[in-house]
């Protein structure tokens, strides 16, 4: 593994205990260009974890509380008029940052979600007819709450599928749990994270991922496993072309992190539950059989012959 990124999972360890996968999956989907869905319960280090992130880079980093009464201009930006000279002023919203964290993204109206849409595929905002490009290396981690119905709305499938992964934290193991509580009482955590990659070294790496060789094997690889979802009688959606982009994309990021010079199957399999099982519908029938995304996918991975580990 890459010196600077064991020193990047070093500092986030520090606050983040017994979640070294998650981690590099956070890792991976910056590298990879990609958005960040933090699925979970509430207190299992989801903010954290964006906020341990961003300190450890040199990047800027902005925050959004959603609630209800967000409006779009929140995240965008808006304008006033400057009194003194009767002119518009804009005033740029906290998406024109490196990071942006979007918290409890399910407690705000889908025109504010819509407002997201833009930026996270395309890396630009219009606002009031104006285009503007927000700054790279550009991620979007948003955060919600999957137990908690009330007060809240439903991301849609268009816009789950713009988040590269969605992944879970869990609970701590005991031994975790209990070396979290000594550690709080040596003072705040996150006051002693390190930064450790600069701008320029973020965007140099994701320049390495992309230039991670796949070949043709592993990509039919990658594409068998999508059309099986599509194909599979337990869903009503499968997996977009996105997907599939996404999926080799994290691919590469993840093998670049292993120190892998090629993308190889396991490296595949690694990320394909946090790339693909949340942009899957359900049939009705598998529903009521109680069946999950996740096991469906499960039978996709296993159909889709695995390709020799050939360059």
């Amino acid at each position: 593994m890459n010196e600077k990124i064991e020193q990047v999972l070093q500092e986030m360890e520090q606050v983040i205990f017994g979640k070294r996968k998650q981690c590099l999956l956070t890792l991976a989907t910056l590298l990879s260009g990609g958005n960040l869905l933090l699925e979970d319960v509430p207190g299992v280090g989801k903010t954290t974890l964006a906020l341990t992130l961003a300190k450890t880079l040199d990047l800027s980093f902005g925050r959004i509380q959603c609630t209800p009464d967000t409006l779009p201009g929140d995240i965008t930006g808006y304008s006033t008029v400057n009194m003194h000279t009767g002119e518009l002023v804009f005033h740029e919203g906290p998406v024109m940052n490196h990071i942006l964290l979007a918290d409890e993204i399910n407690r705000t109206s889908p025109k504010t979600q819509a407002s997201l849409l833009e930026v996270m595929q395309e890396r630009q905002v219009t606002v009031e007819g104006r285009t503007m490009a927000v700054p790279e290396p550009f991620m979007v981690i948003a955060t919600e709450n999957p137990i908690e119905f009330s007060g809240t709305y439903q991301l849609p499938e268009a816009q789950l599928d713009r988040f590269l992964m969605r992944i879970s934290m869990g609970y701590p193991e005991k031994e975790e749990e209990q070396a979290m509580m000594a550690q709080s009482l040596a003072g705040d955590p996150k006051a002693r994270v390190q930064q450790v990659l600069s701008r320029e070294e973020v965007l140099a790496m994701q320049e390495e991922v992309r230039n991670i060789p796949v070949s043709e094997a592993i990509r039919s690889y990658i594409l068998n496993i999508v059309r099986n979802t599509r194909e599979s009688r337990s869903l009503t959606l499968g997996a977009s072309p996105r997907a599939t982009l996404a999926l080799m994309a994290a691919a590469q990021a993840w093998a670049y992190l292993e120190g892998h010079d090629y993308v190889l199957p396991e490296d595949v399999l690694a990320v394909a539950e946090p790339v693909l099982a949340h942009r899957l519908v359900l049939s009705l029938d598998a529903s009521l059989q109680n069946a999950t995304a996740q096991g469906v996918l499960t039978e996709c991975i296993r159909t889709a012959p695995v390709p020799p580990v050939l360059k």
